[in-house]
Parts: C-alpha cells; structure tokens; sequence
C-alpha cells in the first residue's frame, strides 16, 4: 500500500471516528433532555395531585395552576391553606410511588409569620441514604401558603434510566479503541516491513560487494600475465585479505543482534581498568583505520577508573562508537576521548567531527535497523545495528547513555557508568 494512500485511509478513519463520537454524544444529550422532559412533567403532575388532595381536605379553592418549576431540580407548590407536615410528606410518597418516581427529595414549608422557608425532611426510598448538607429552600412572594420540593439527585436518577444509551456509549468506545488499535497495530506492521526490507536490500548490497571484489581479484590472481608479477599478486591479495575482514565483521554483526534477540543478554562481569582497554582499543583501531584520536583522562588514582564490566562487550561499544566517528565525517576525522570520576560515577565522553545528528533523529539512533537518513547520498553502508547494539549493552550494565549533537558540529557520546 502506498504512503499517501495509507494517509487518506488514516484521515478518512479519524474523520469517521470523530464523526460517529459527535453522532453519539448528541443523542445521548437528546435522550436526557426527553428524560428530563418526561420527568419534570411526571413531577408537576404528582405534585399537583398532592396540592389537589390537601386543598380538598381542607376545603379550599385550588390556583389552575398551582405548580411552578424555579429552577431545573426546585418546585414551588401553592395550596392556598396551611399545611400540616405529616400530611404532606404522607401524600408525596403517595403520589410518587403512583408515578413510579423511585428518588430522593427534600422539602420545607413556608411560615408566612416569619417570612421563611422552614426545612421539612430529606425523604428517600433507601434508609441509609441521608442528606450530606441540608439545602436552603428560597421564598417565593407571589405565594402565601405553599412548600418547596428540591431533588438534589436528579442527575444522578436520569443518567441511571438511561443505561441502555450507556451500554451502547461503551460499546462504541471499545469498539473504537480496537478499531485504532488495529490501525496502529497496521502502521507498526508497515513500517517493520519497509525496516525488514531495507535491511534486507542493504545487507544484499553489504555482502555483494566484498564477495564480488574478492571474485575479481581472485580471477586476477590466476591469469597468467599476473603471476608474472608478485607487485600485483601483493596488491590483490591484500585487497582480498581486507574485503573478507570487511564481509566477516559484516556477519558478525548480524549474527550478534540475532543472538541478543533470541537470549538475553549475558555478561561476564569482571574487574577492568577503563583507561587502559580504551587504550588498547583505539591502537587495535588505528591499525586499520589510521586516525587522530587524543584521549584525557582525569582520574586520581587508579582505584577511580576501575569499573566492572564485560571486557568483550565493553570492547565492542568503543570500537562501534570509533567506527561510527570515521565513517559520518567529512574531511579527515578526530576523534577526542575523555573520562572522569564524578560524584561516585565514572563518565567517559567520545567526541568526533563528523556531520552531526538533529535532534529529531537523536531519540531513535539506538533502535534496531534505524539508520538516520541521509537523502540520496548512500556513501555510508551499514545495517543500522552498531548502535542497537551498543544500547542494549549499556542497558544490560545498568550503565546510561547520552548524545550531544548538532548538525555539522560532531556528535559527542556520554557513556555513565
């Protein structure tokens, strides 16, 4: 599948995705707003019901409309009489429970002769329910015999009519994080398979070209204009002595990631002195490589640069950072090493002139086959393993460590151990 078409299909899916949770937000406020409209006209007919039974009981005329809605949860009710409490709150369990109206509620009694609302009860179907804080029930002056009723958990008693909207709200939701999971799950796929491919092209490239040169030279070898000449005998087999270290180190690489993938990684942890191997190190390197590379060492005594670690794969890190330092360099490389005991820790820092790393490409140069790109220029081969490596080594020490880098000012590796 091509890249843009992959883009399309992701926009396309978002577009539909936020579309469908738009679609059900919308009707799962149209529902509460019909369960709130059902509910309220539910209420004022019971409570004109419970006004109608005490006006008749104590023989009074009845407004038309006795029944006033002030706020979303408070009712104010006129009954044109005094009212008794027991009665009333006998009469609006009544009534409710006619209704099928199954919540708690609260209720107070206007005293004309103090100009207050007087708390009543906080009355609800489950006895160990109880009002965490009494509300205050404010006067209404159109009226001089009446009582306000507050439901203070409506909210609640709506959602939980509603559970079959709820149900399908999760369902969608579960639905929606499998359907971009799925999609994640595709891209990580995708961009594998582009990785496993462009490793498997490069690493094509890699073996192609040592074999190939060790074909040719070979070929030359043996004819007999040659053999004539031992200048050329040297030259040719010298060149065929260094495309086989070359394809040897090559393999190697990759049989050493394949090891670390399939076992974990085991050390063999012994005491070294770091400033002595590094030493060894860079004369083994320079002994192909020929390069300028100055070390400081900033220890005061030998007891600071001792360090326990894994000689093999300790070796492995400095010559991998060595020869990532030659090959991205323009001009002639230099390379600077430097370590320090600090605060309980030793910190060895490798410092080249090479190109540099940006820093959107800093974060990922330790995964496995990533190489950072460079465009159309292929002049540096590799797998994009060195650094993997060098990571999960560092990881299995418990060490860590850092990049400093900027384009075109060189790249400095800050290993803490």
């Amino acid at each position: 599948m091509r890249r843009n078409t992959i883009r399309y299909v992701i926009v396309l899916a978002t577009f539909s995705i936020v579309g469908i949770l738009i679609t059900q937000i919308y009707w799962v406020r149209k529902a509460f707003d019909i369960k709130e409209k059902q509910f309220n006209q539910s209420i004022q007919i019971a409570l004109r019901n419970v006004a109608e039974q005490i006006a008749q009981i104590n023989e009074v005329a009845l407004n038309p409309k006795p029944v006033l809605r002030m706020t979303s949860d408070y009712y104010v009710v006129n009954v044109n009489t005094s009212i008794d409490t027991k009665l009333l709150e006998y009469y609006l369990k009544i009534e409710f429970t006619k209704a099928n109206i199954d919540i708690a509620y609260e209720y107070g009694i206007y005293d004309c002769s103090t100009n207050q609302m007087v708390y009543g009860n906080y009355v609800s179907q489950y006895p160990q329910e109880k009002a965490t804080k009494k509300s205050n029930f404010p006067t209404w002056n159109e009226y001089t015999y009446y009582f306000g009723i507050r439901f203070p958990t409506k909210t609640t008693y709506l959602a939980s009519e509603m559970e079959v909207w709820w149900f399908s709200s999760v369902m969608l939701l579960v639905v929606i994080i499998f359907f971009g999971y799925t999609l994640w799950v595709i891209l990580k796929q995708k961009r594998l398979s582009e990785i496993q491919r462009d490793f498997i092209n490069n690493m094509t490239h890699e073996f192609k070209t040592p074999i190939s040169t060790i074909a040719i030279s070979a070929d030359l070898i043996t004819k007999p204009q040659i053999l004539q000449k031992p200048d050329y005998i040297i030259k040719y087999a010298n060149v065929i002595k260094a495309q086989n270290i070359r394809l040897k180190n090559q393999i190697e690489k990759v049989l050493q990631m394949a090891l670390l993938e399939k076992t974990k990684v085991q050390l063999n942890l012994e005491k070294i002195n770091i400033l002595t191997l590094v030493e060894e190190v860079v004369a083994n390197f320079n002994l192909n490589q020929n390069v300028e590379i100055s070390t400081d060492w900033a220890f005061e005594n030998e007891e600071q640069s001792i360090i326990e670690a894994d000689r093999v794969h300790f070796t492995n890190i400095i010559y991998n950072l060595l020869d990532n330092a030659v090959k991205y360099v323009e001009g002639e490389p230099k390379i600077h090493i430097s370590g320090k005991y600090l605060s309980k820790k030793i910190v060895l820092d490798i410092q080249d002139n090479g190109i540099g790393i940006s820093k959107e490409h800093q974060k990922r140069i330790f995964e496995k086959f990533y190489r950072v790109p460079t465009g159309n220029v292929h002049n540096v081969k590799g797998f994009g393993l060195g650094l993997n490596y060098v990571g999960q080594i560092i990881k299995a020490h418990k060490w860590e460590i850092k990049v400093k880098s900027e384009l075109g000012k060189g790249t400095c590796f800050e290993i803490i151990i």
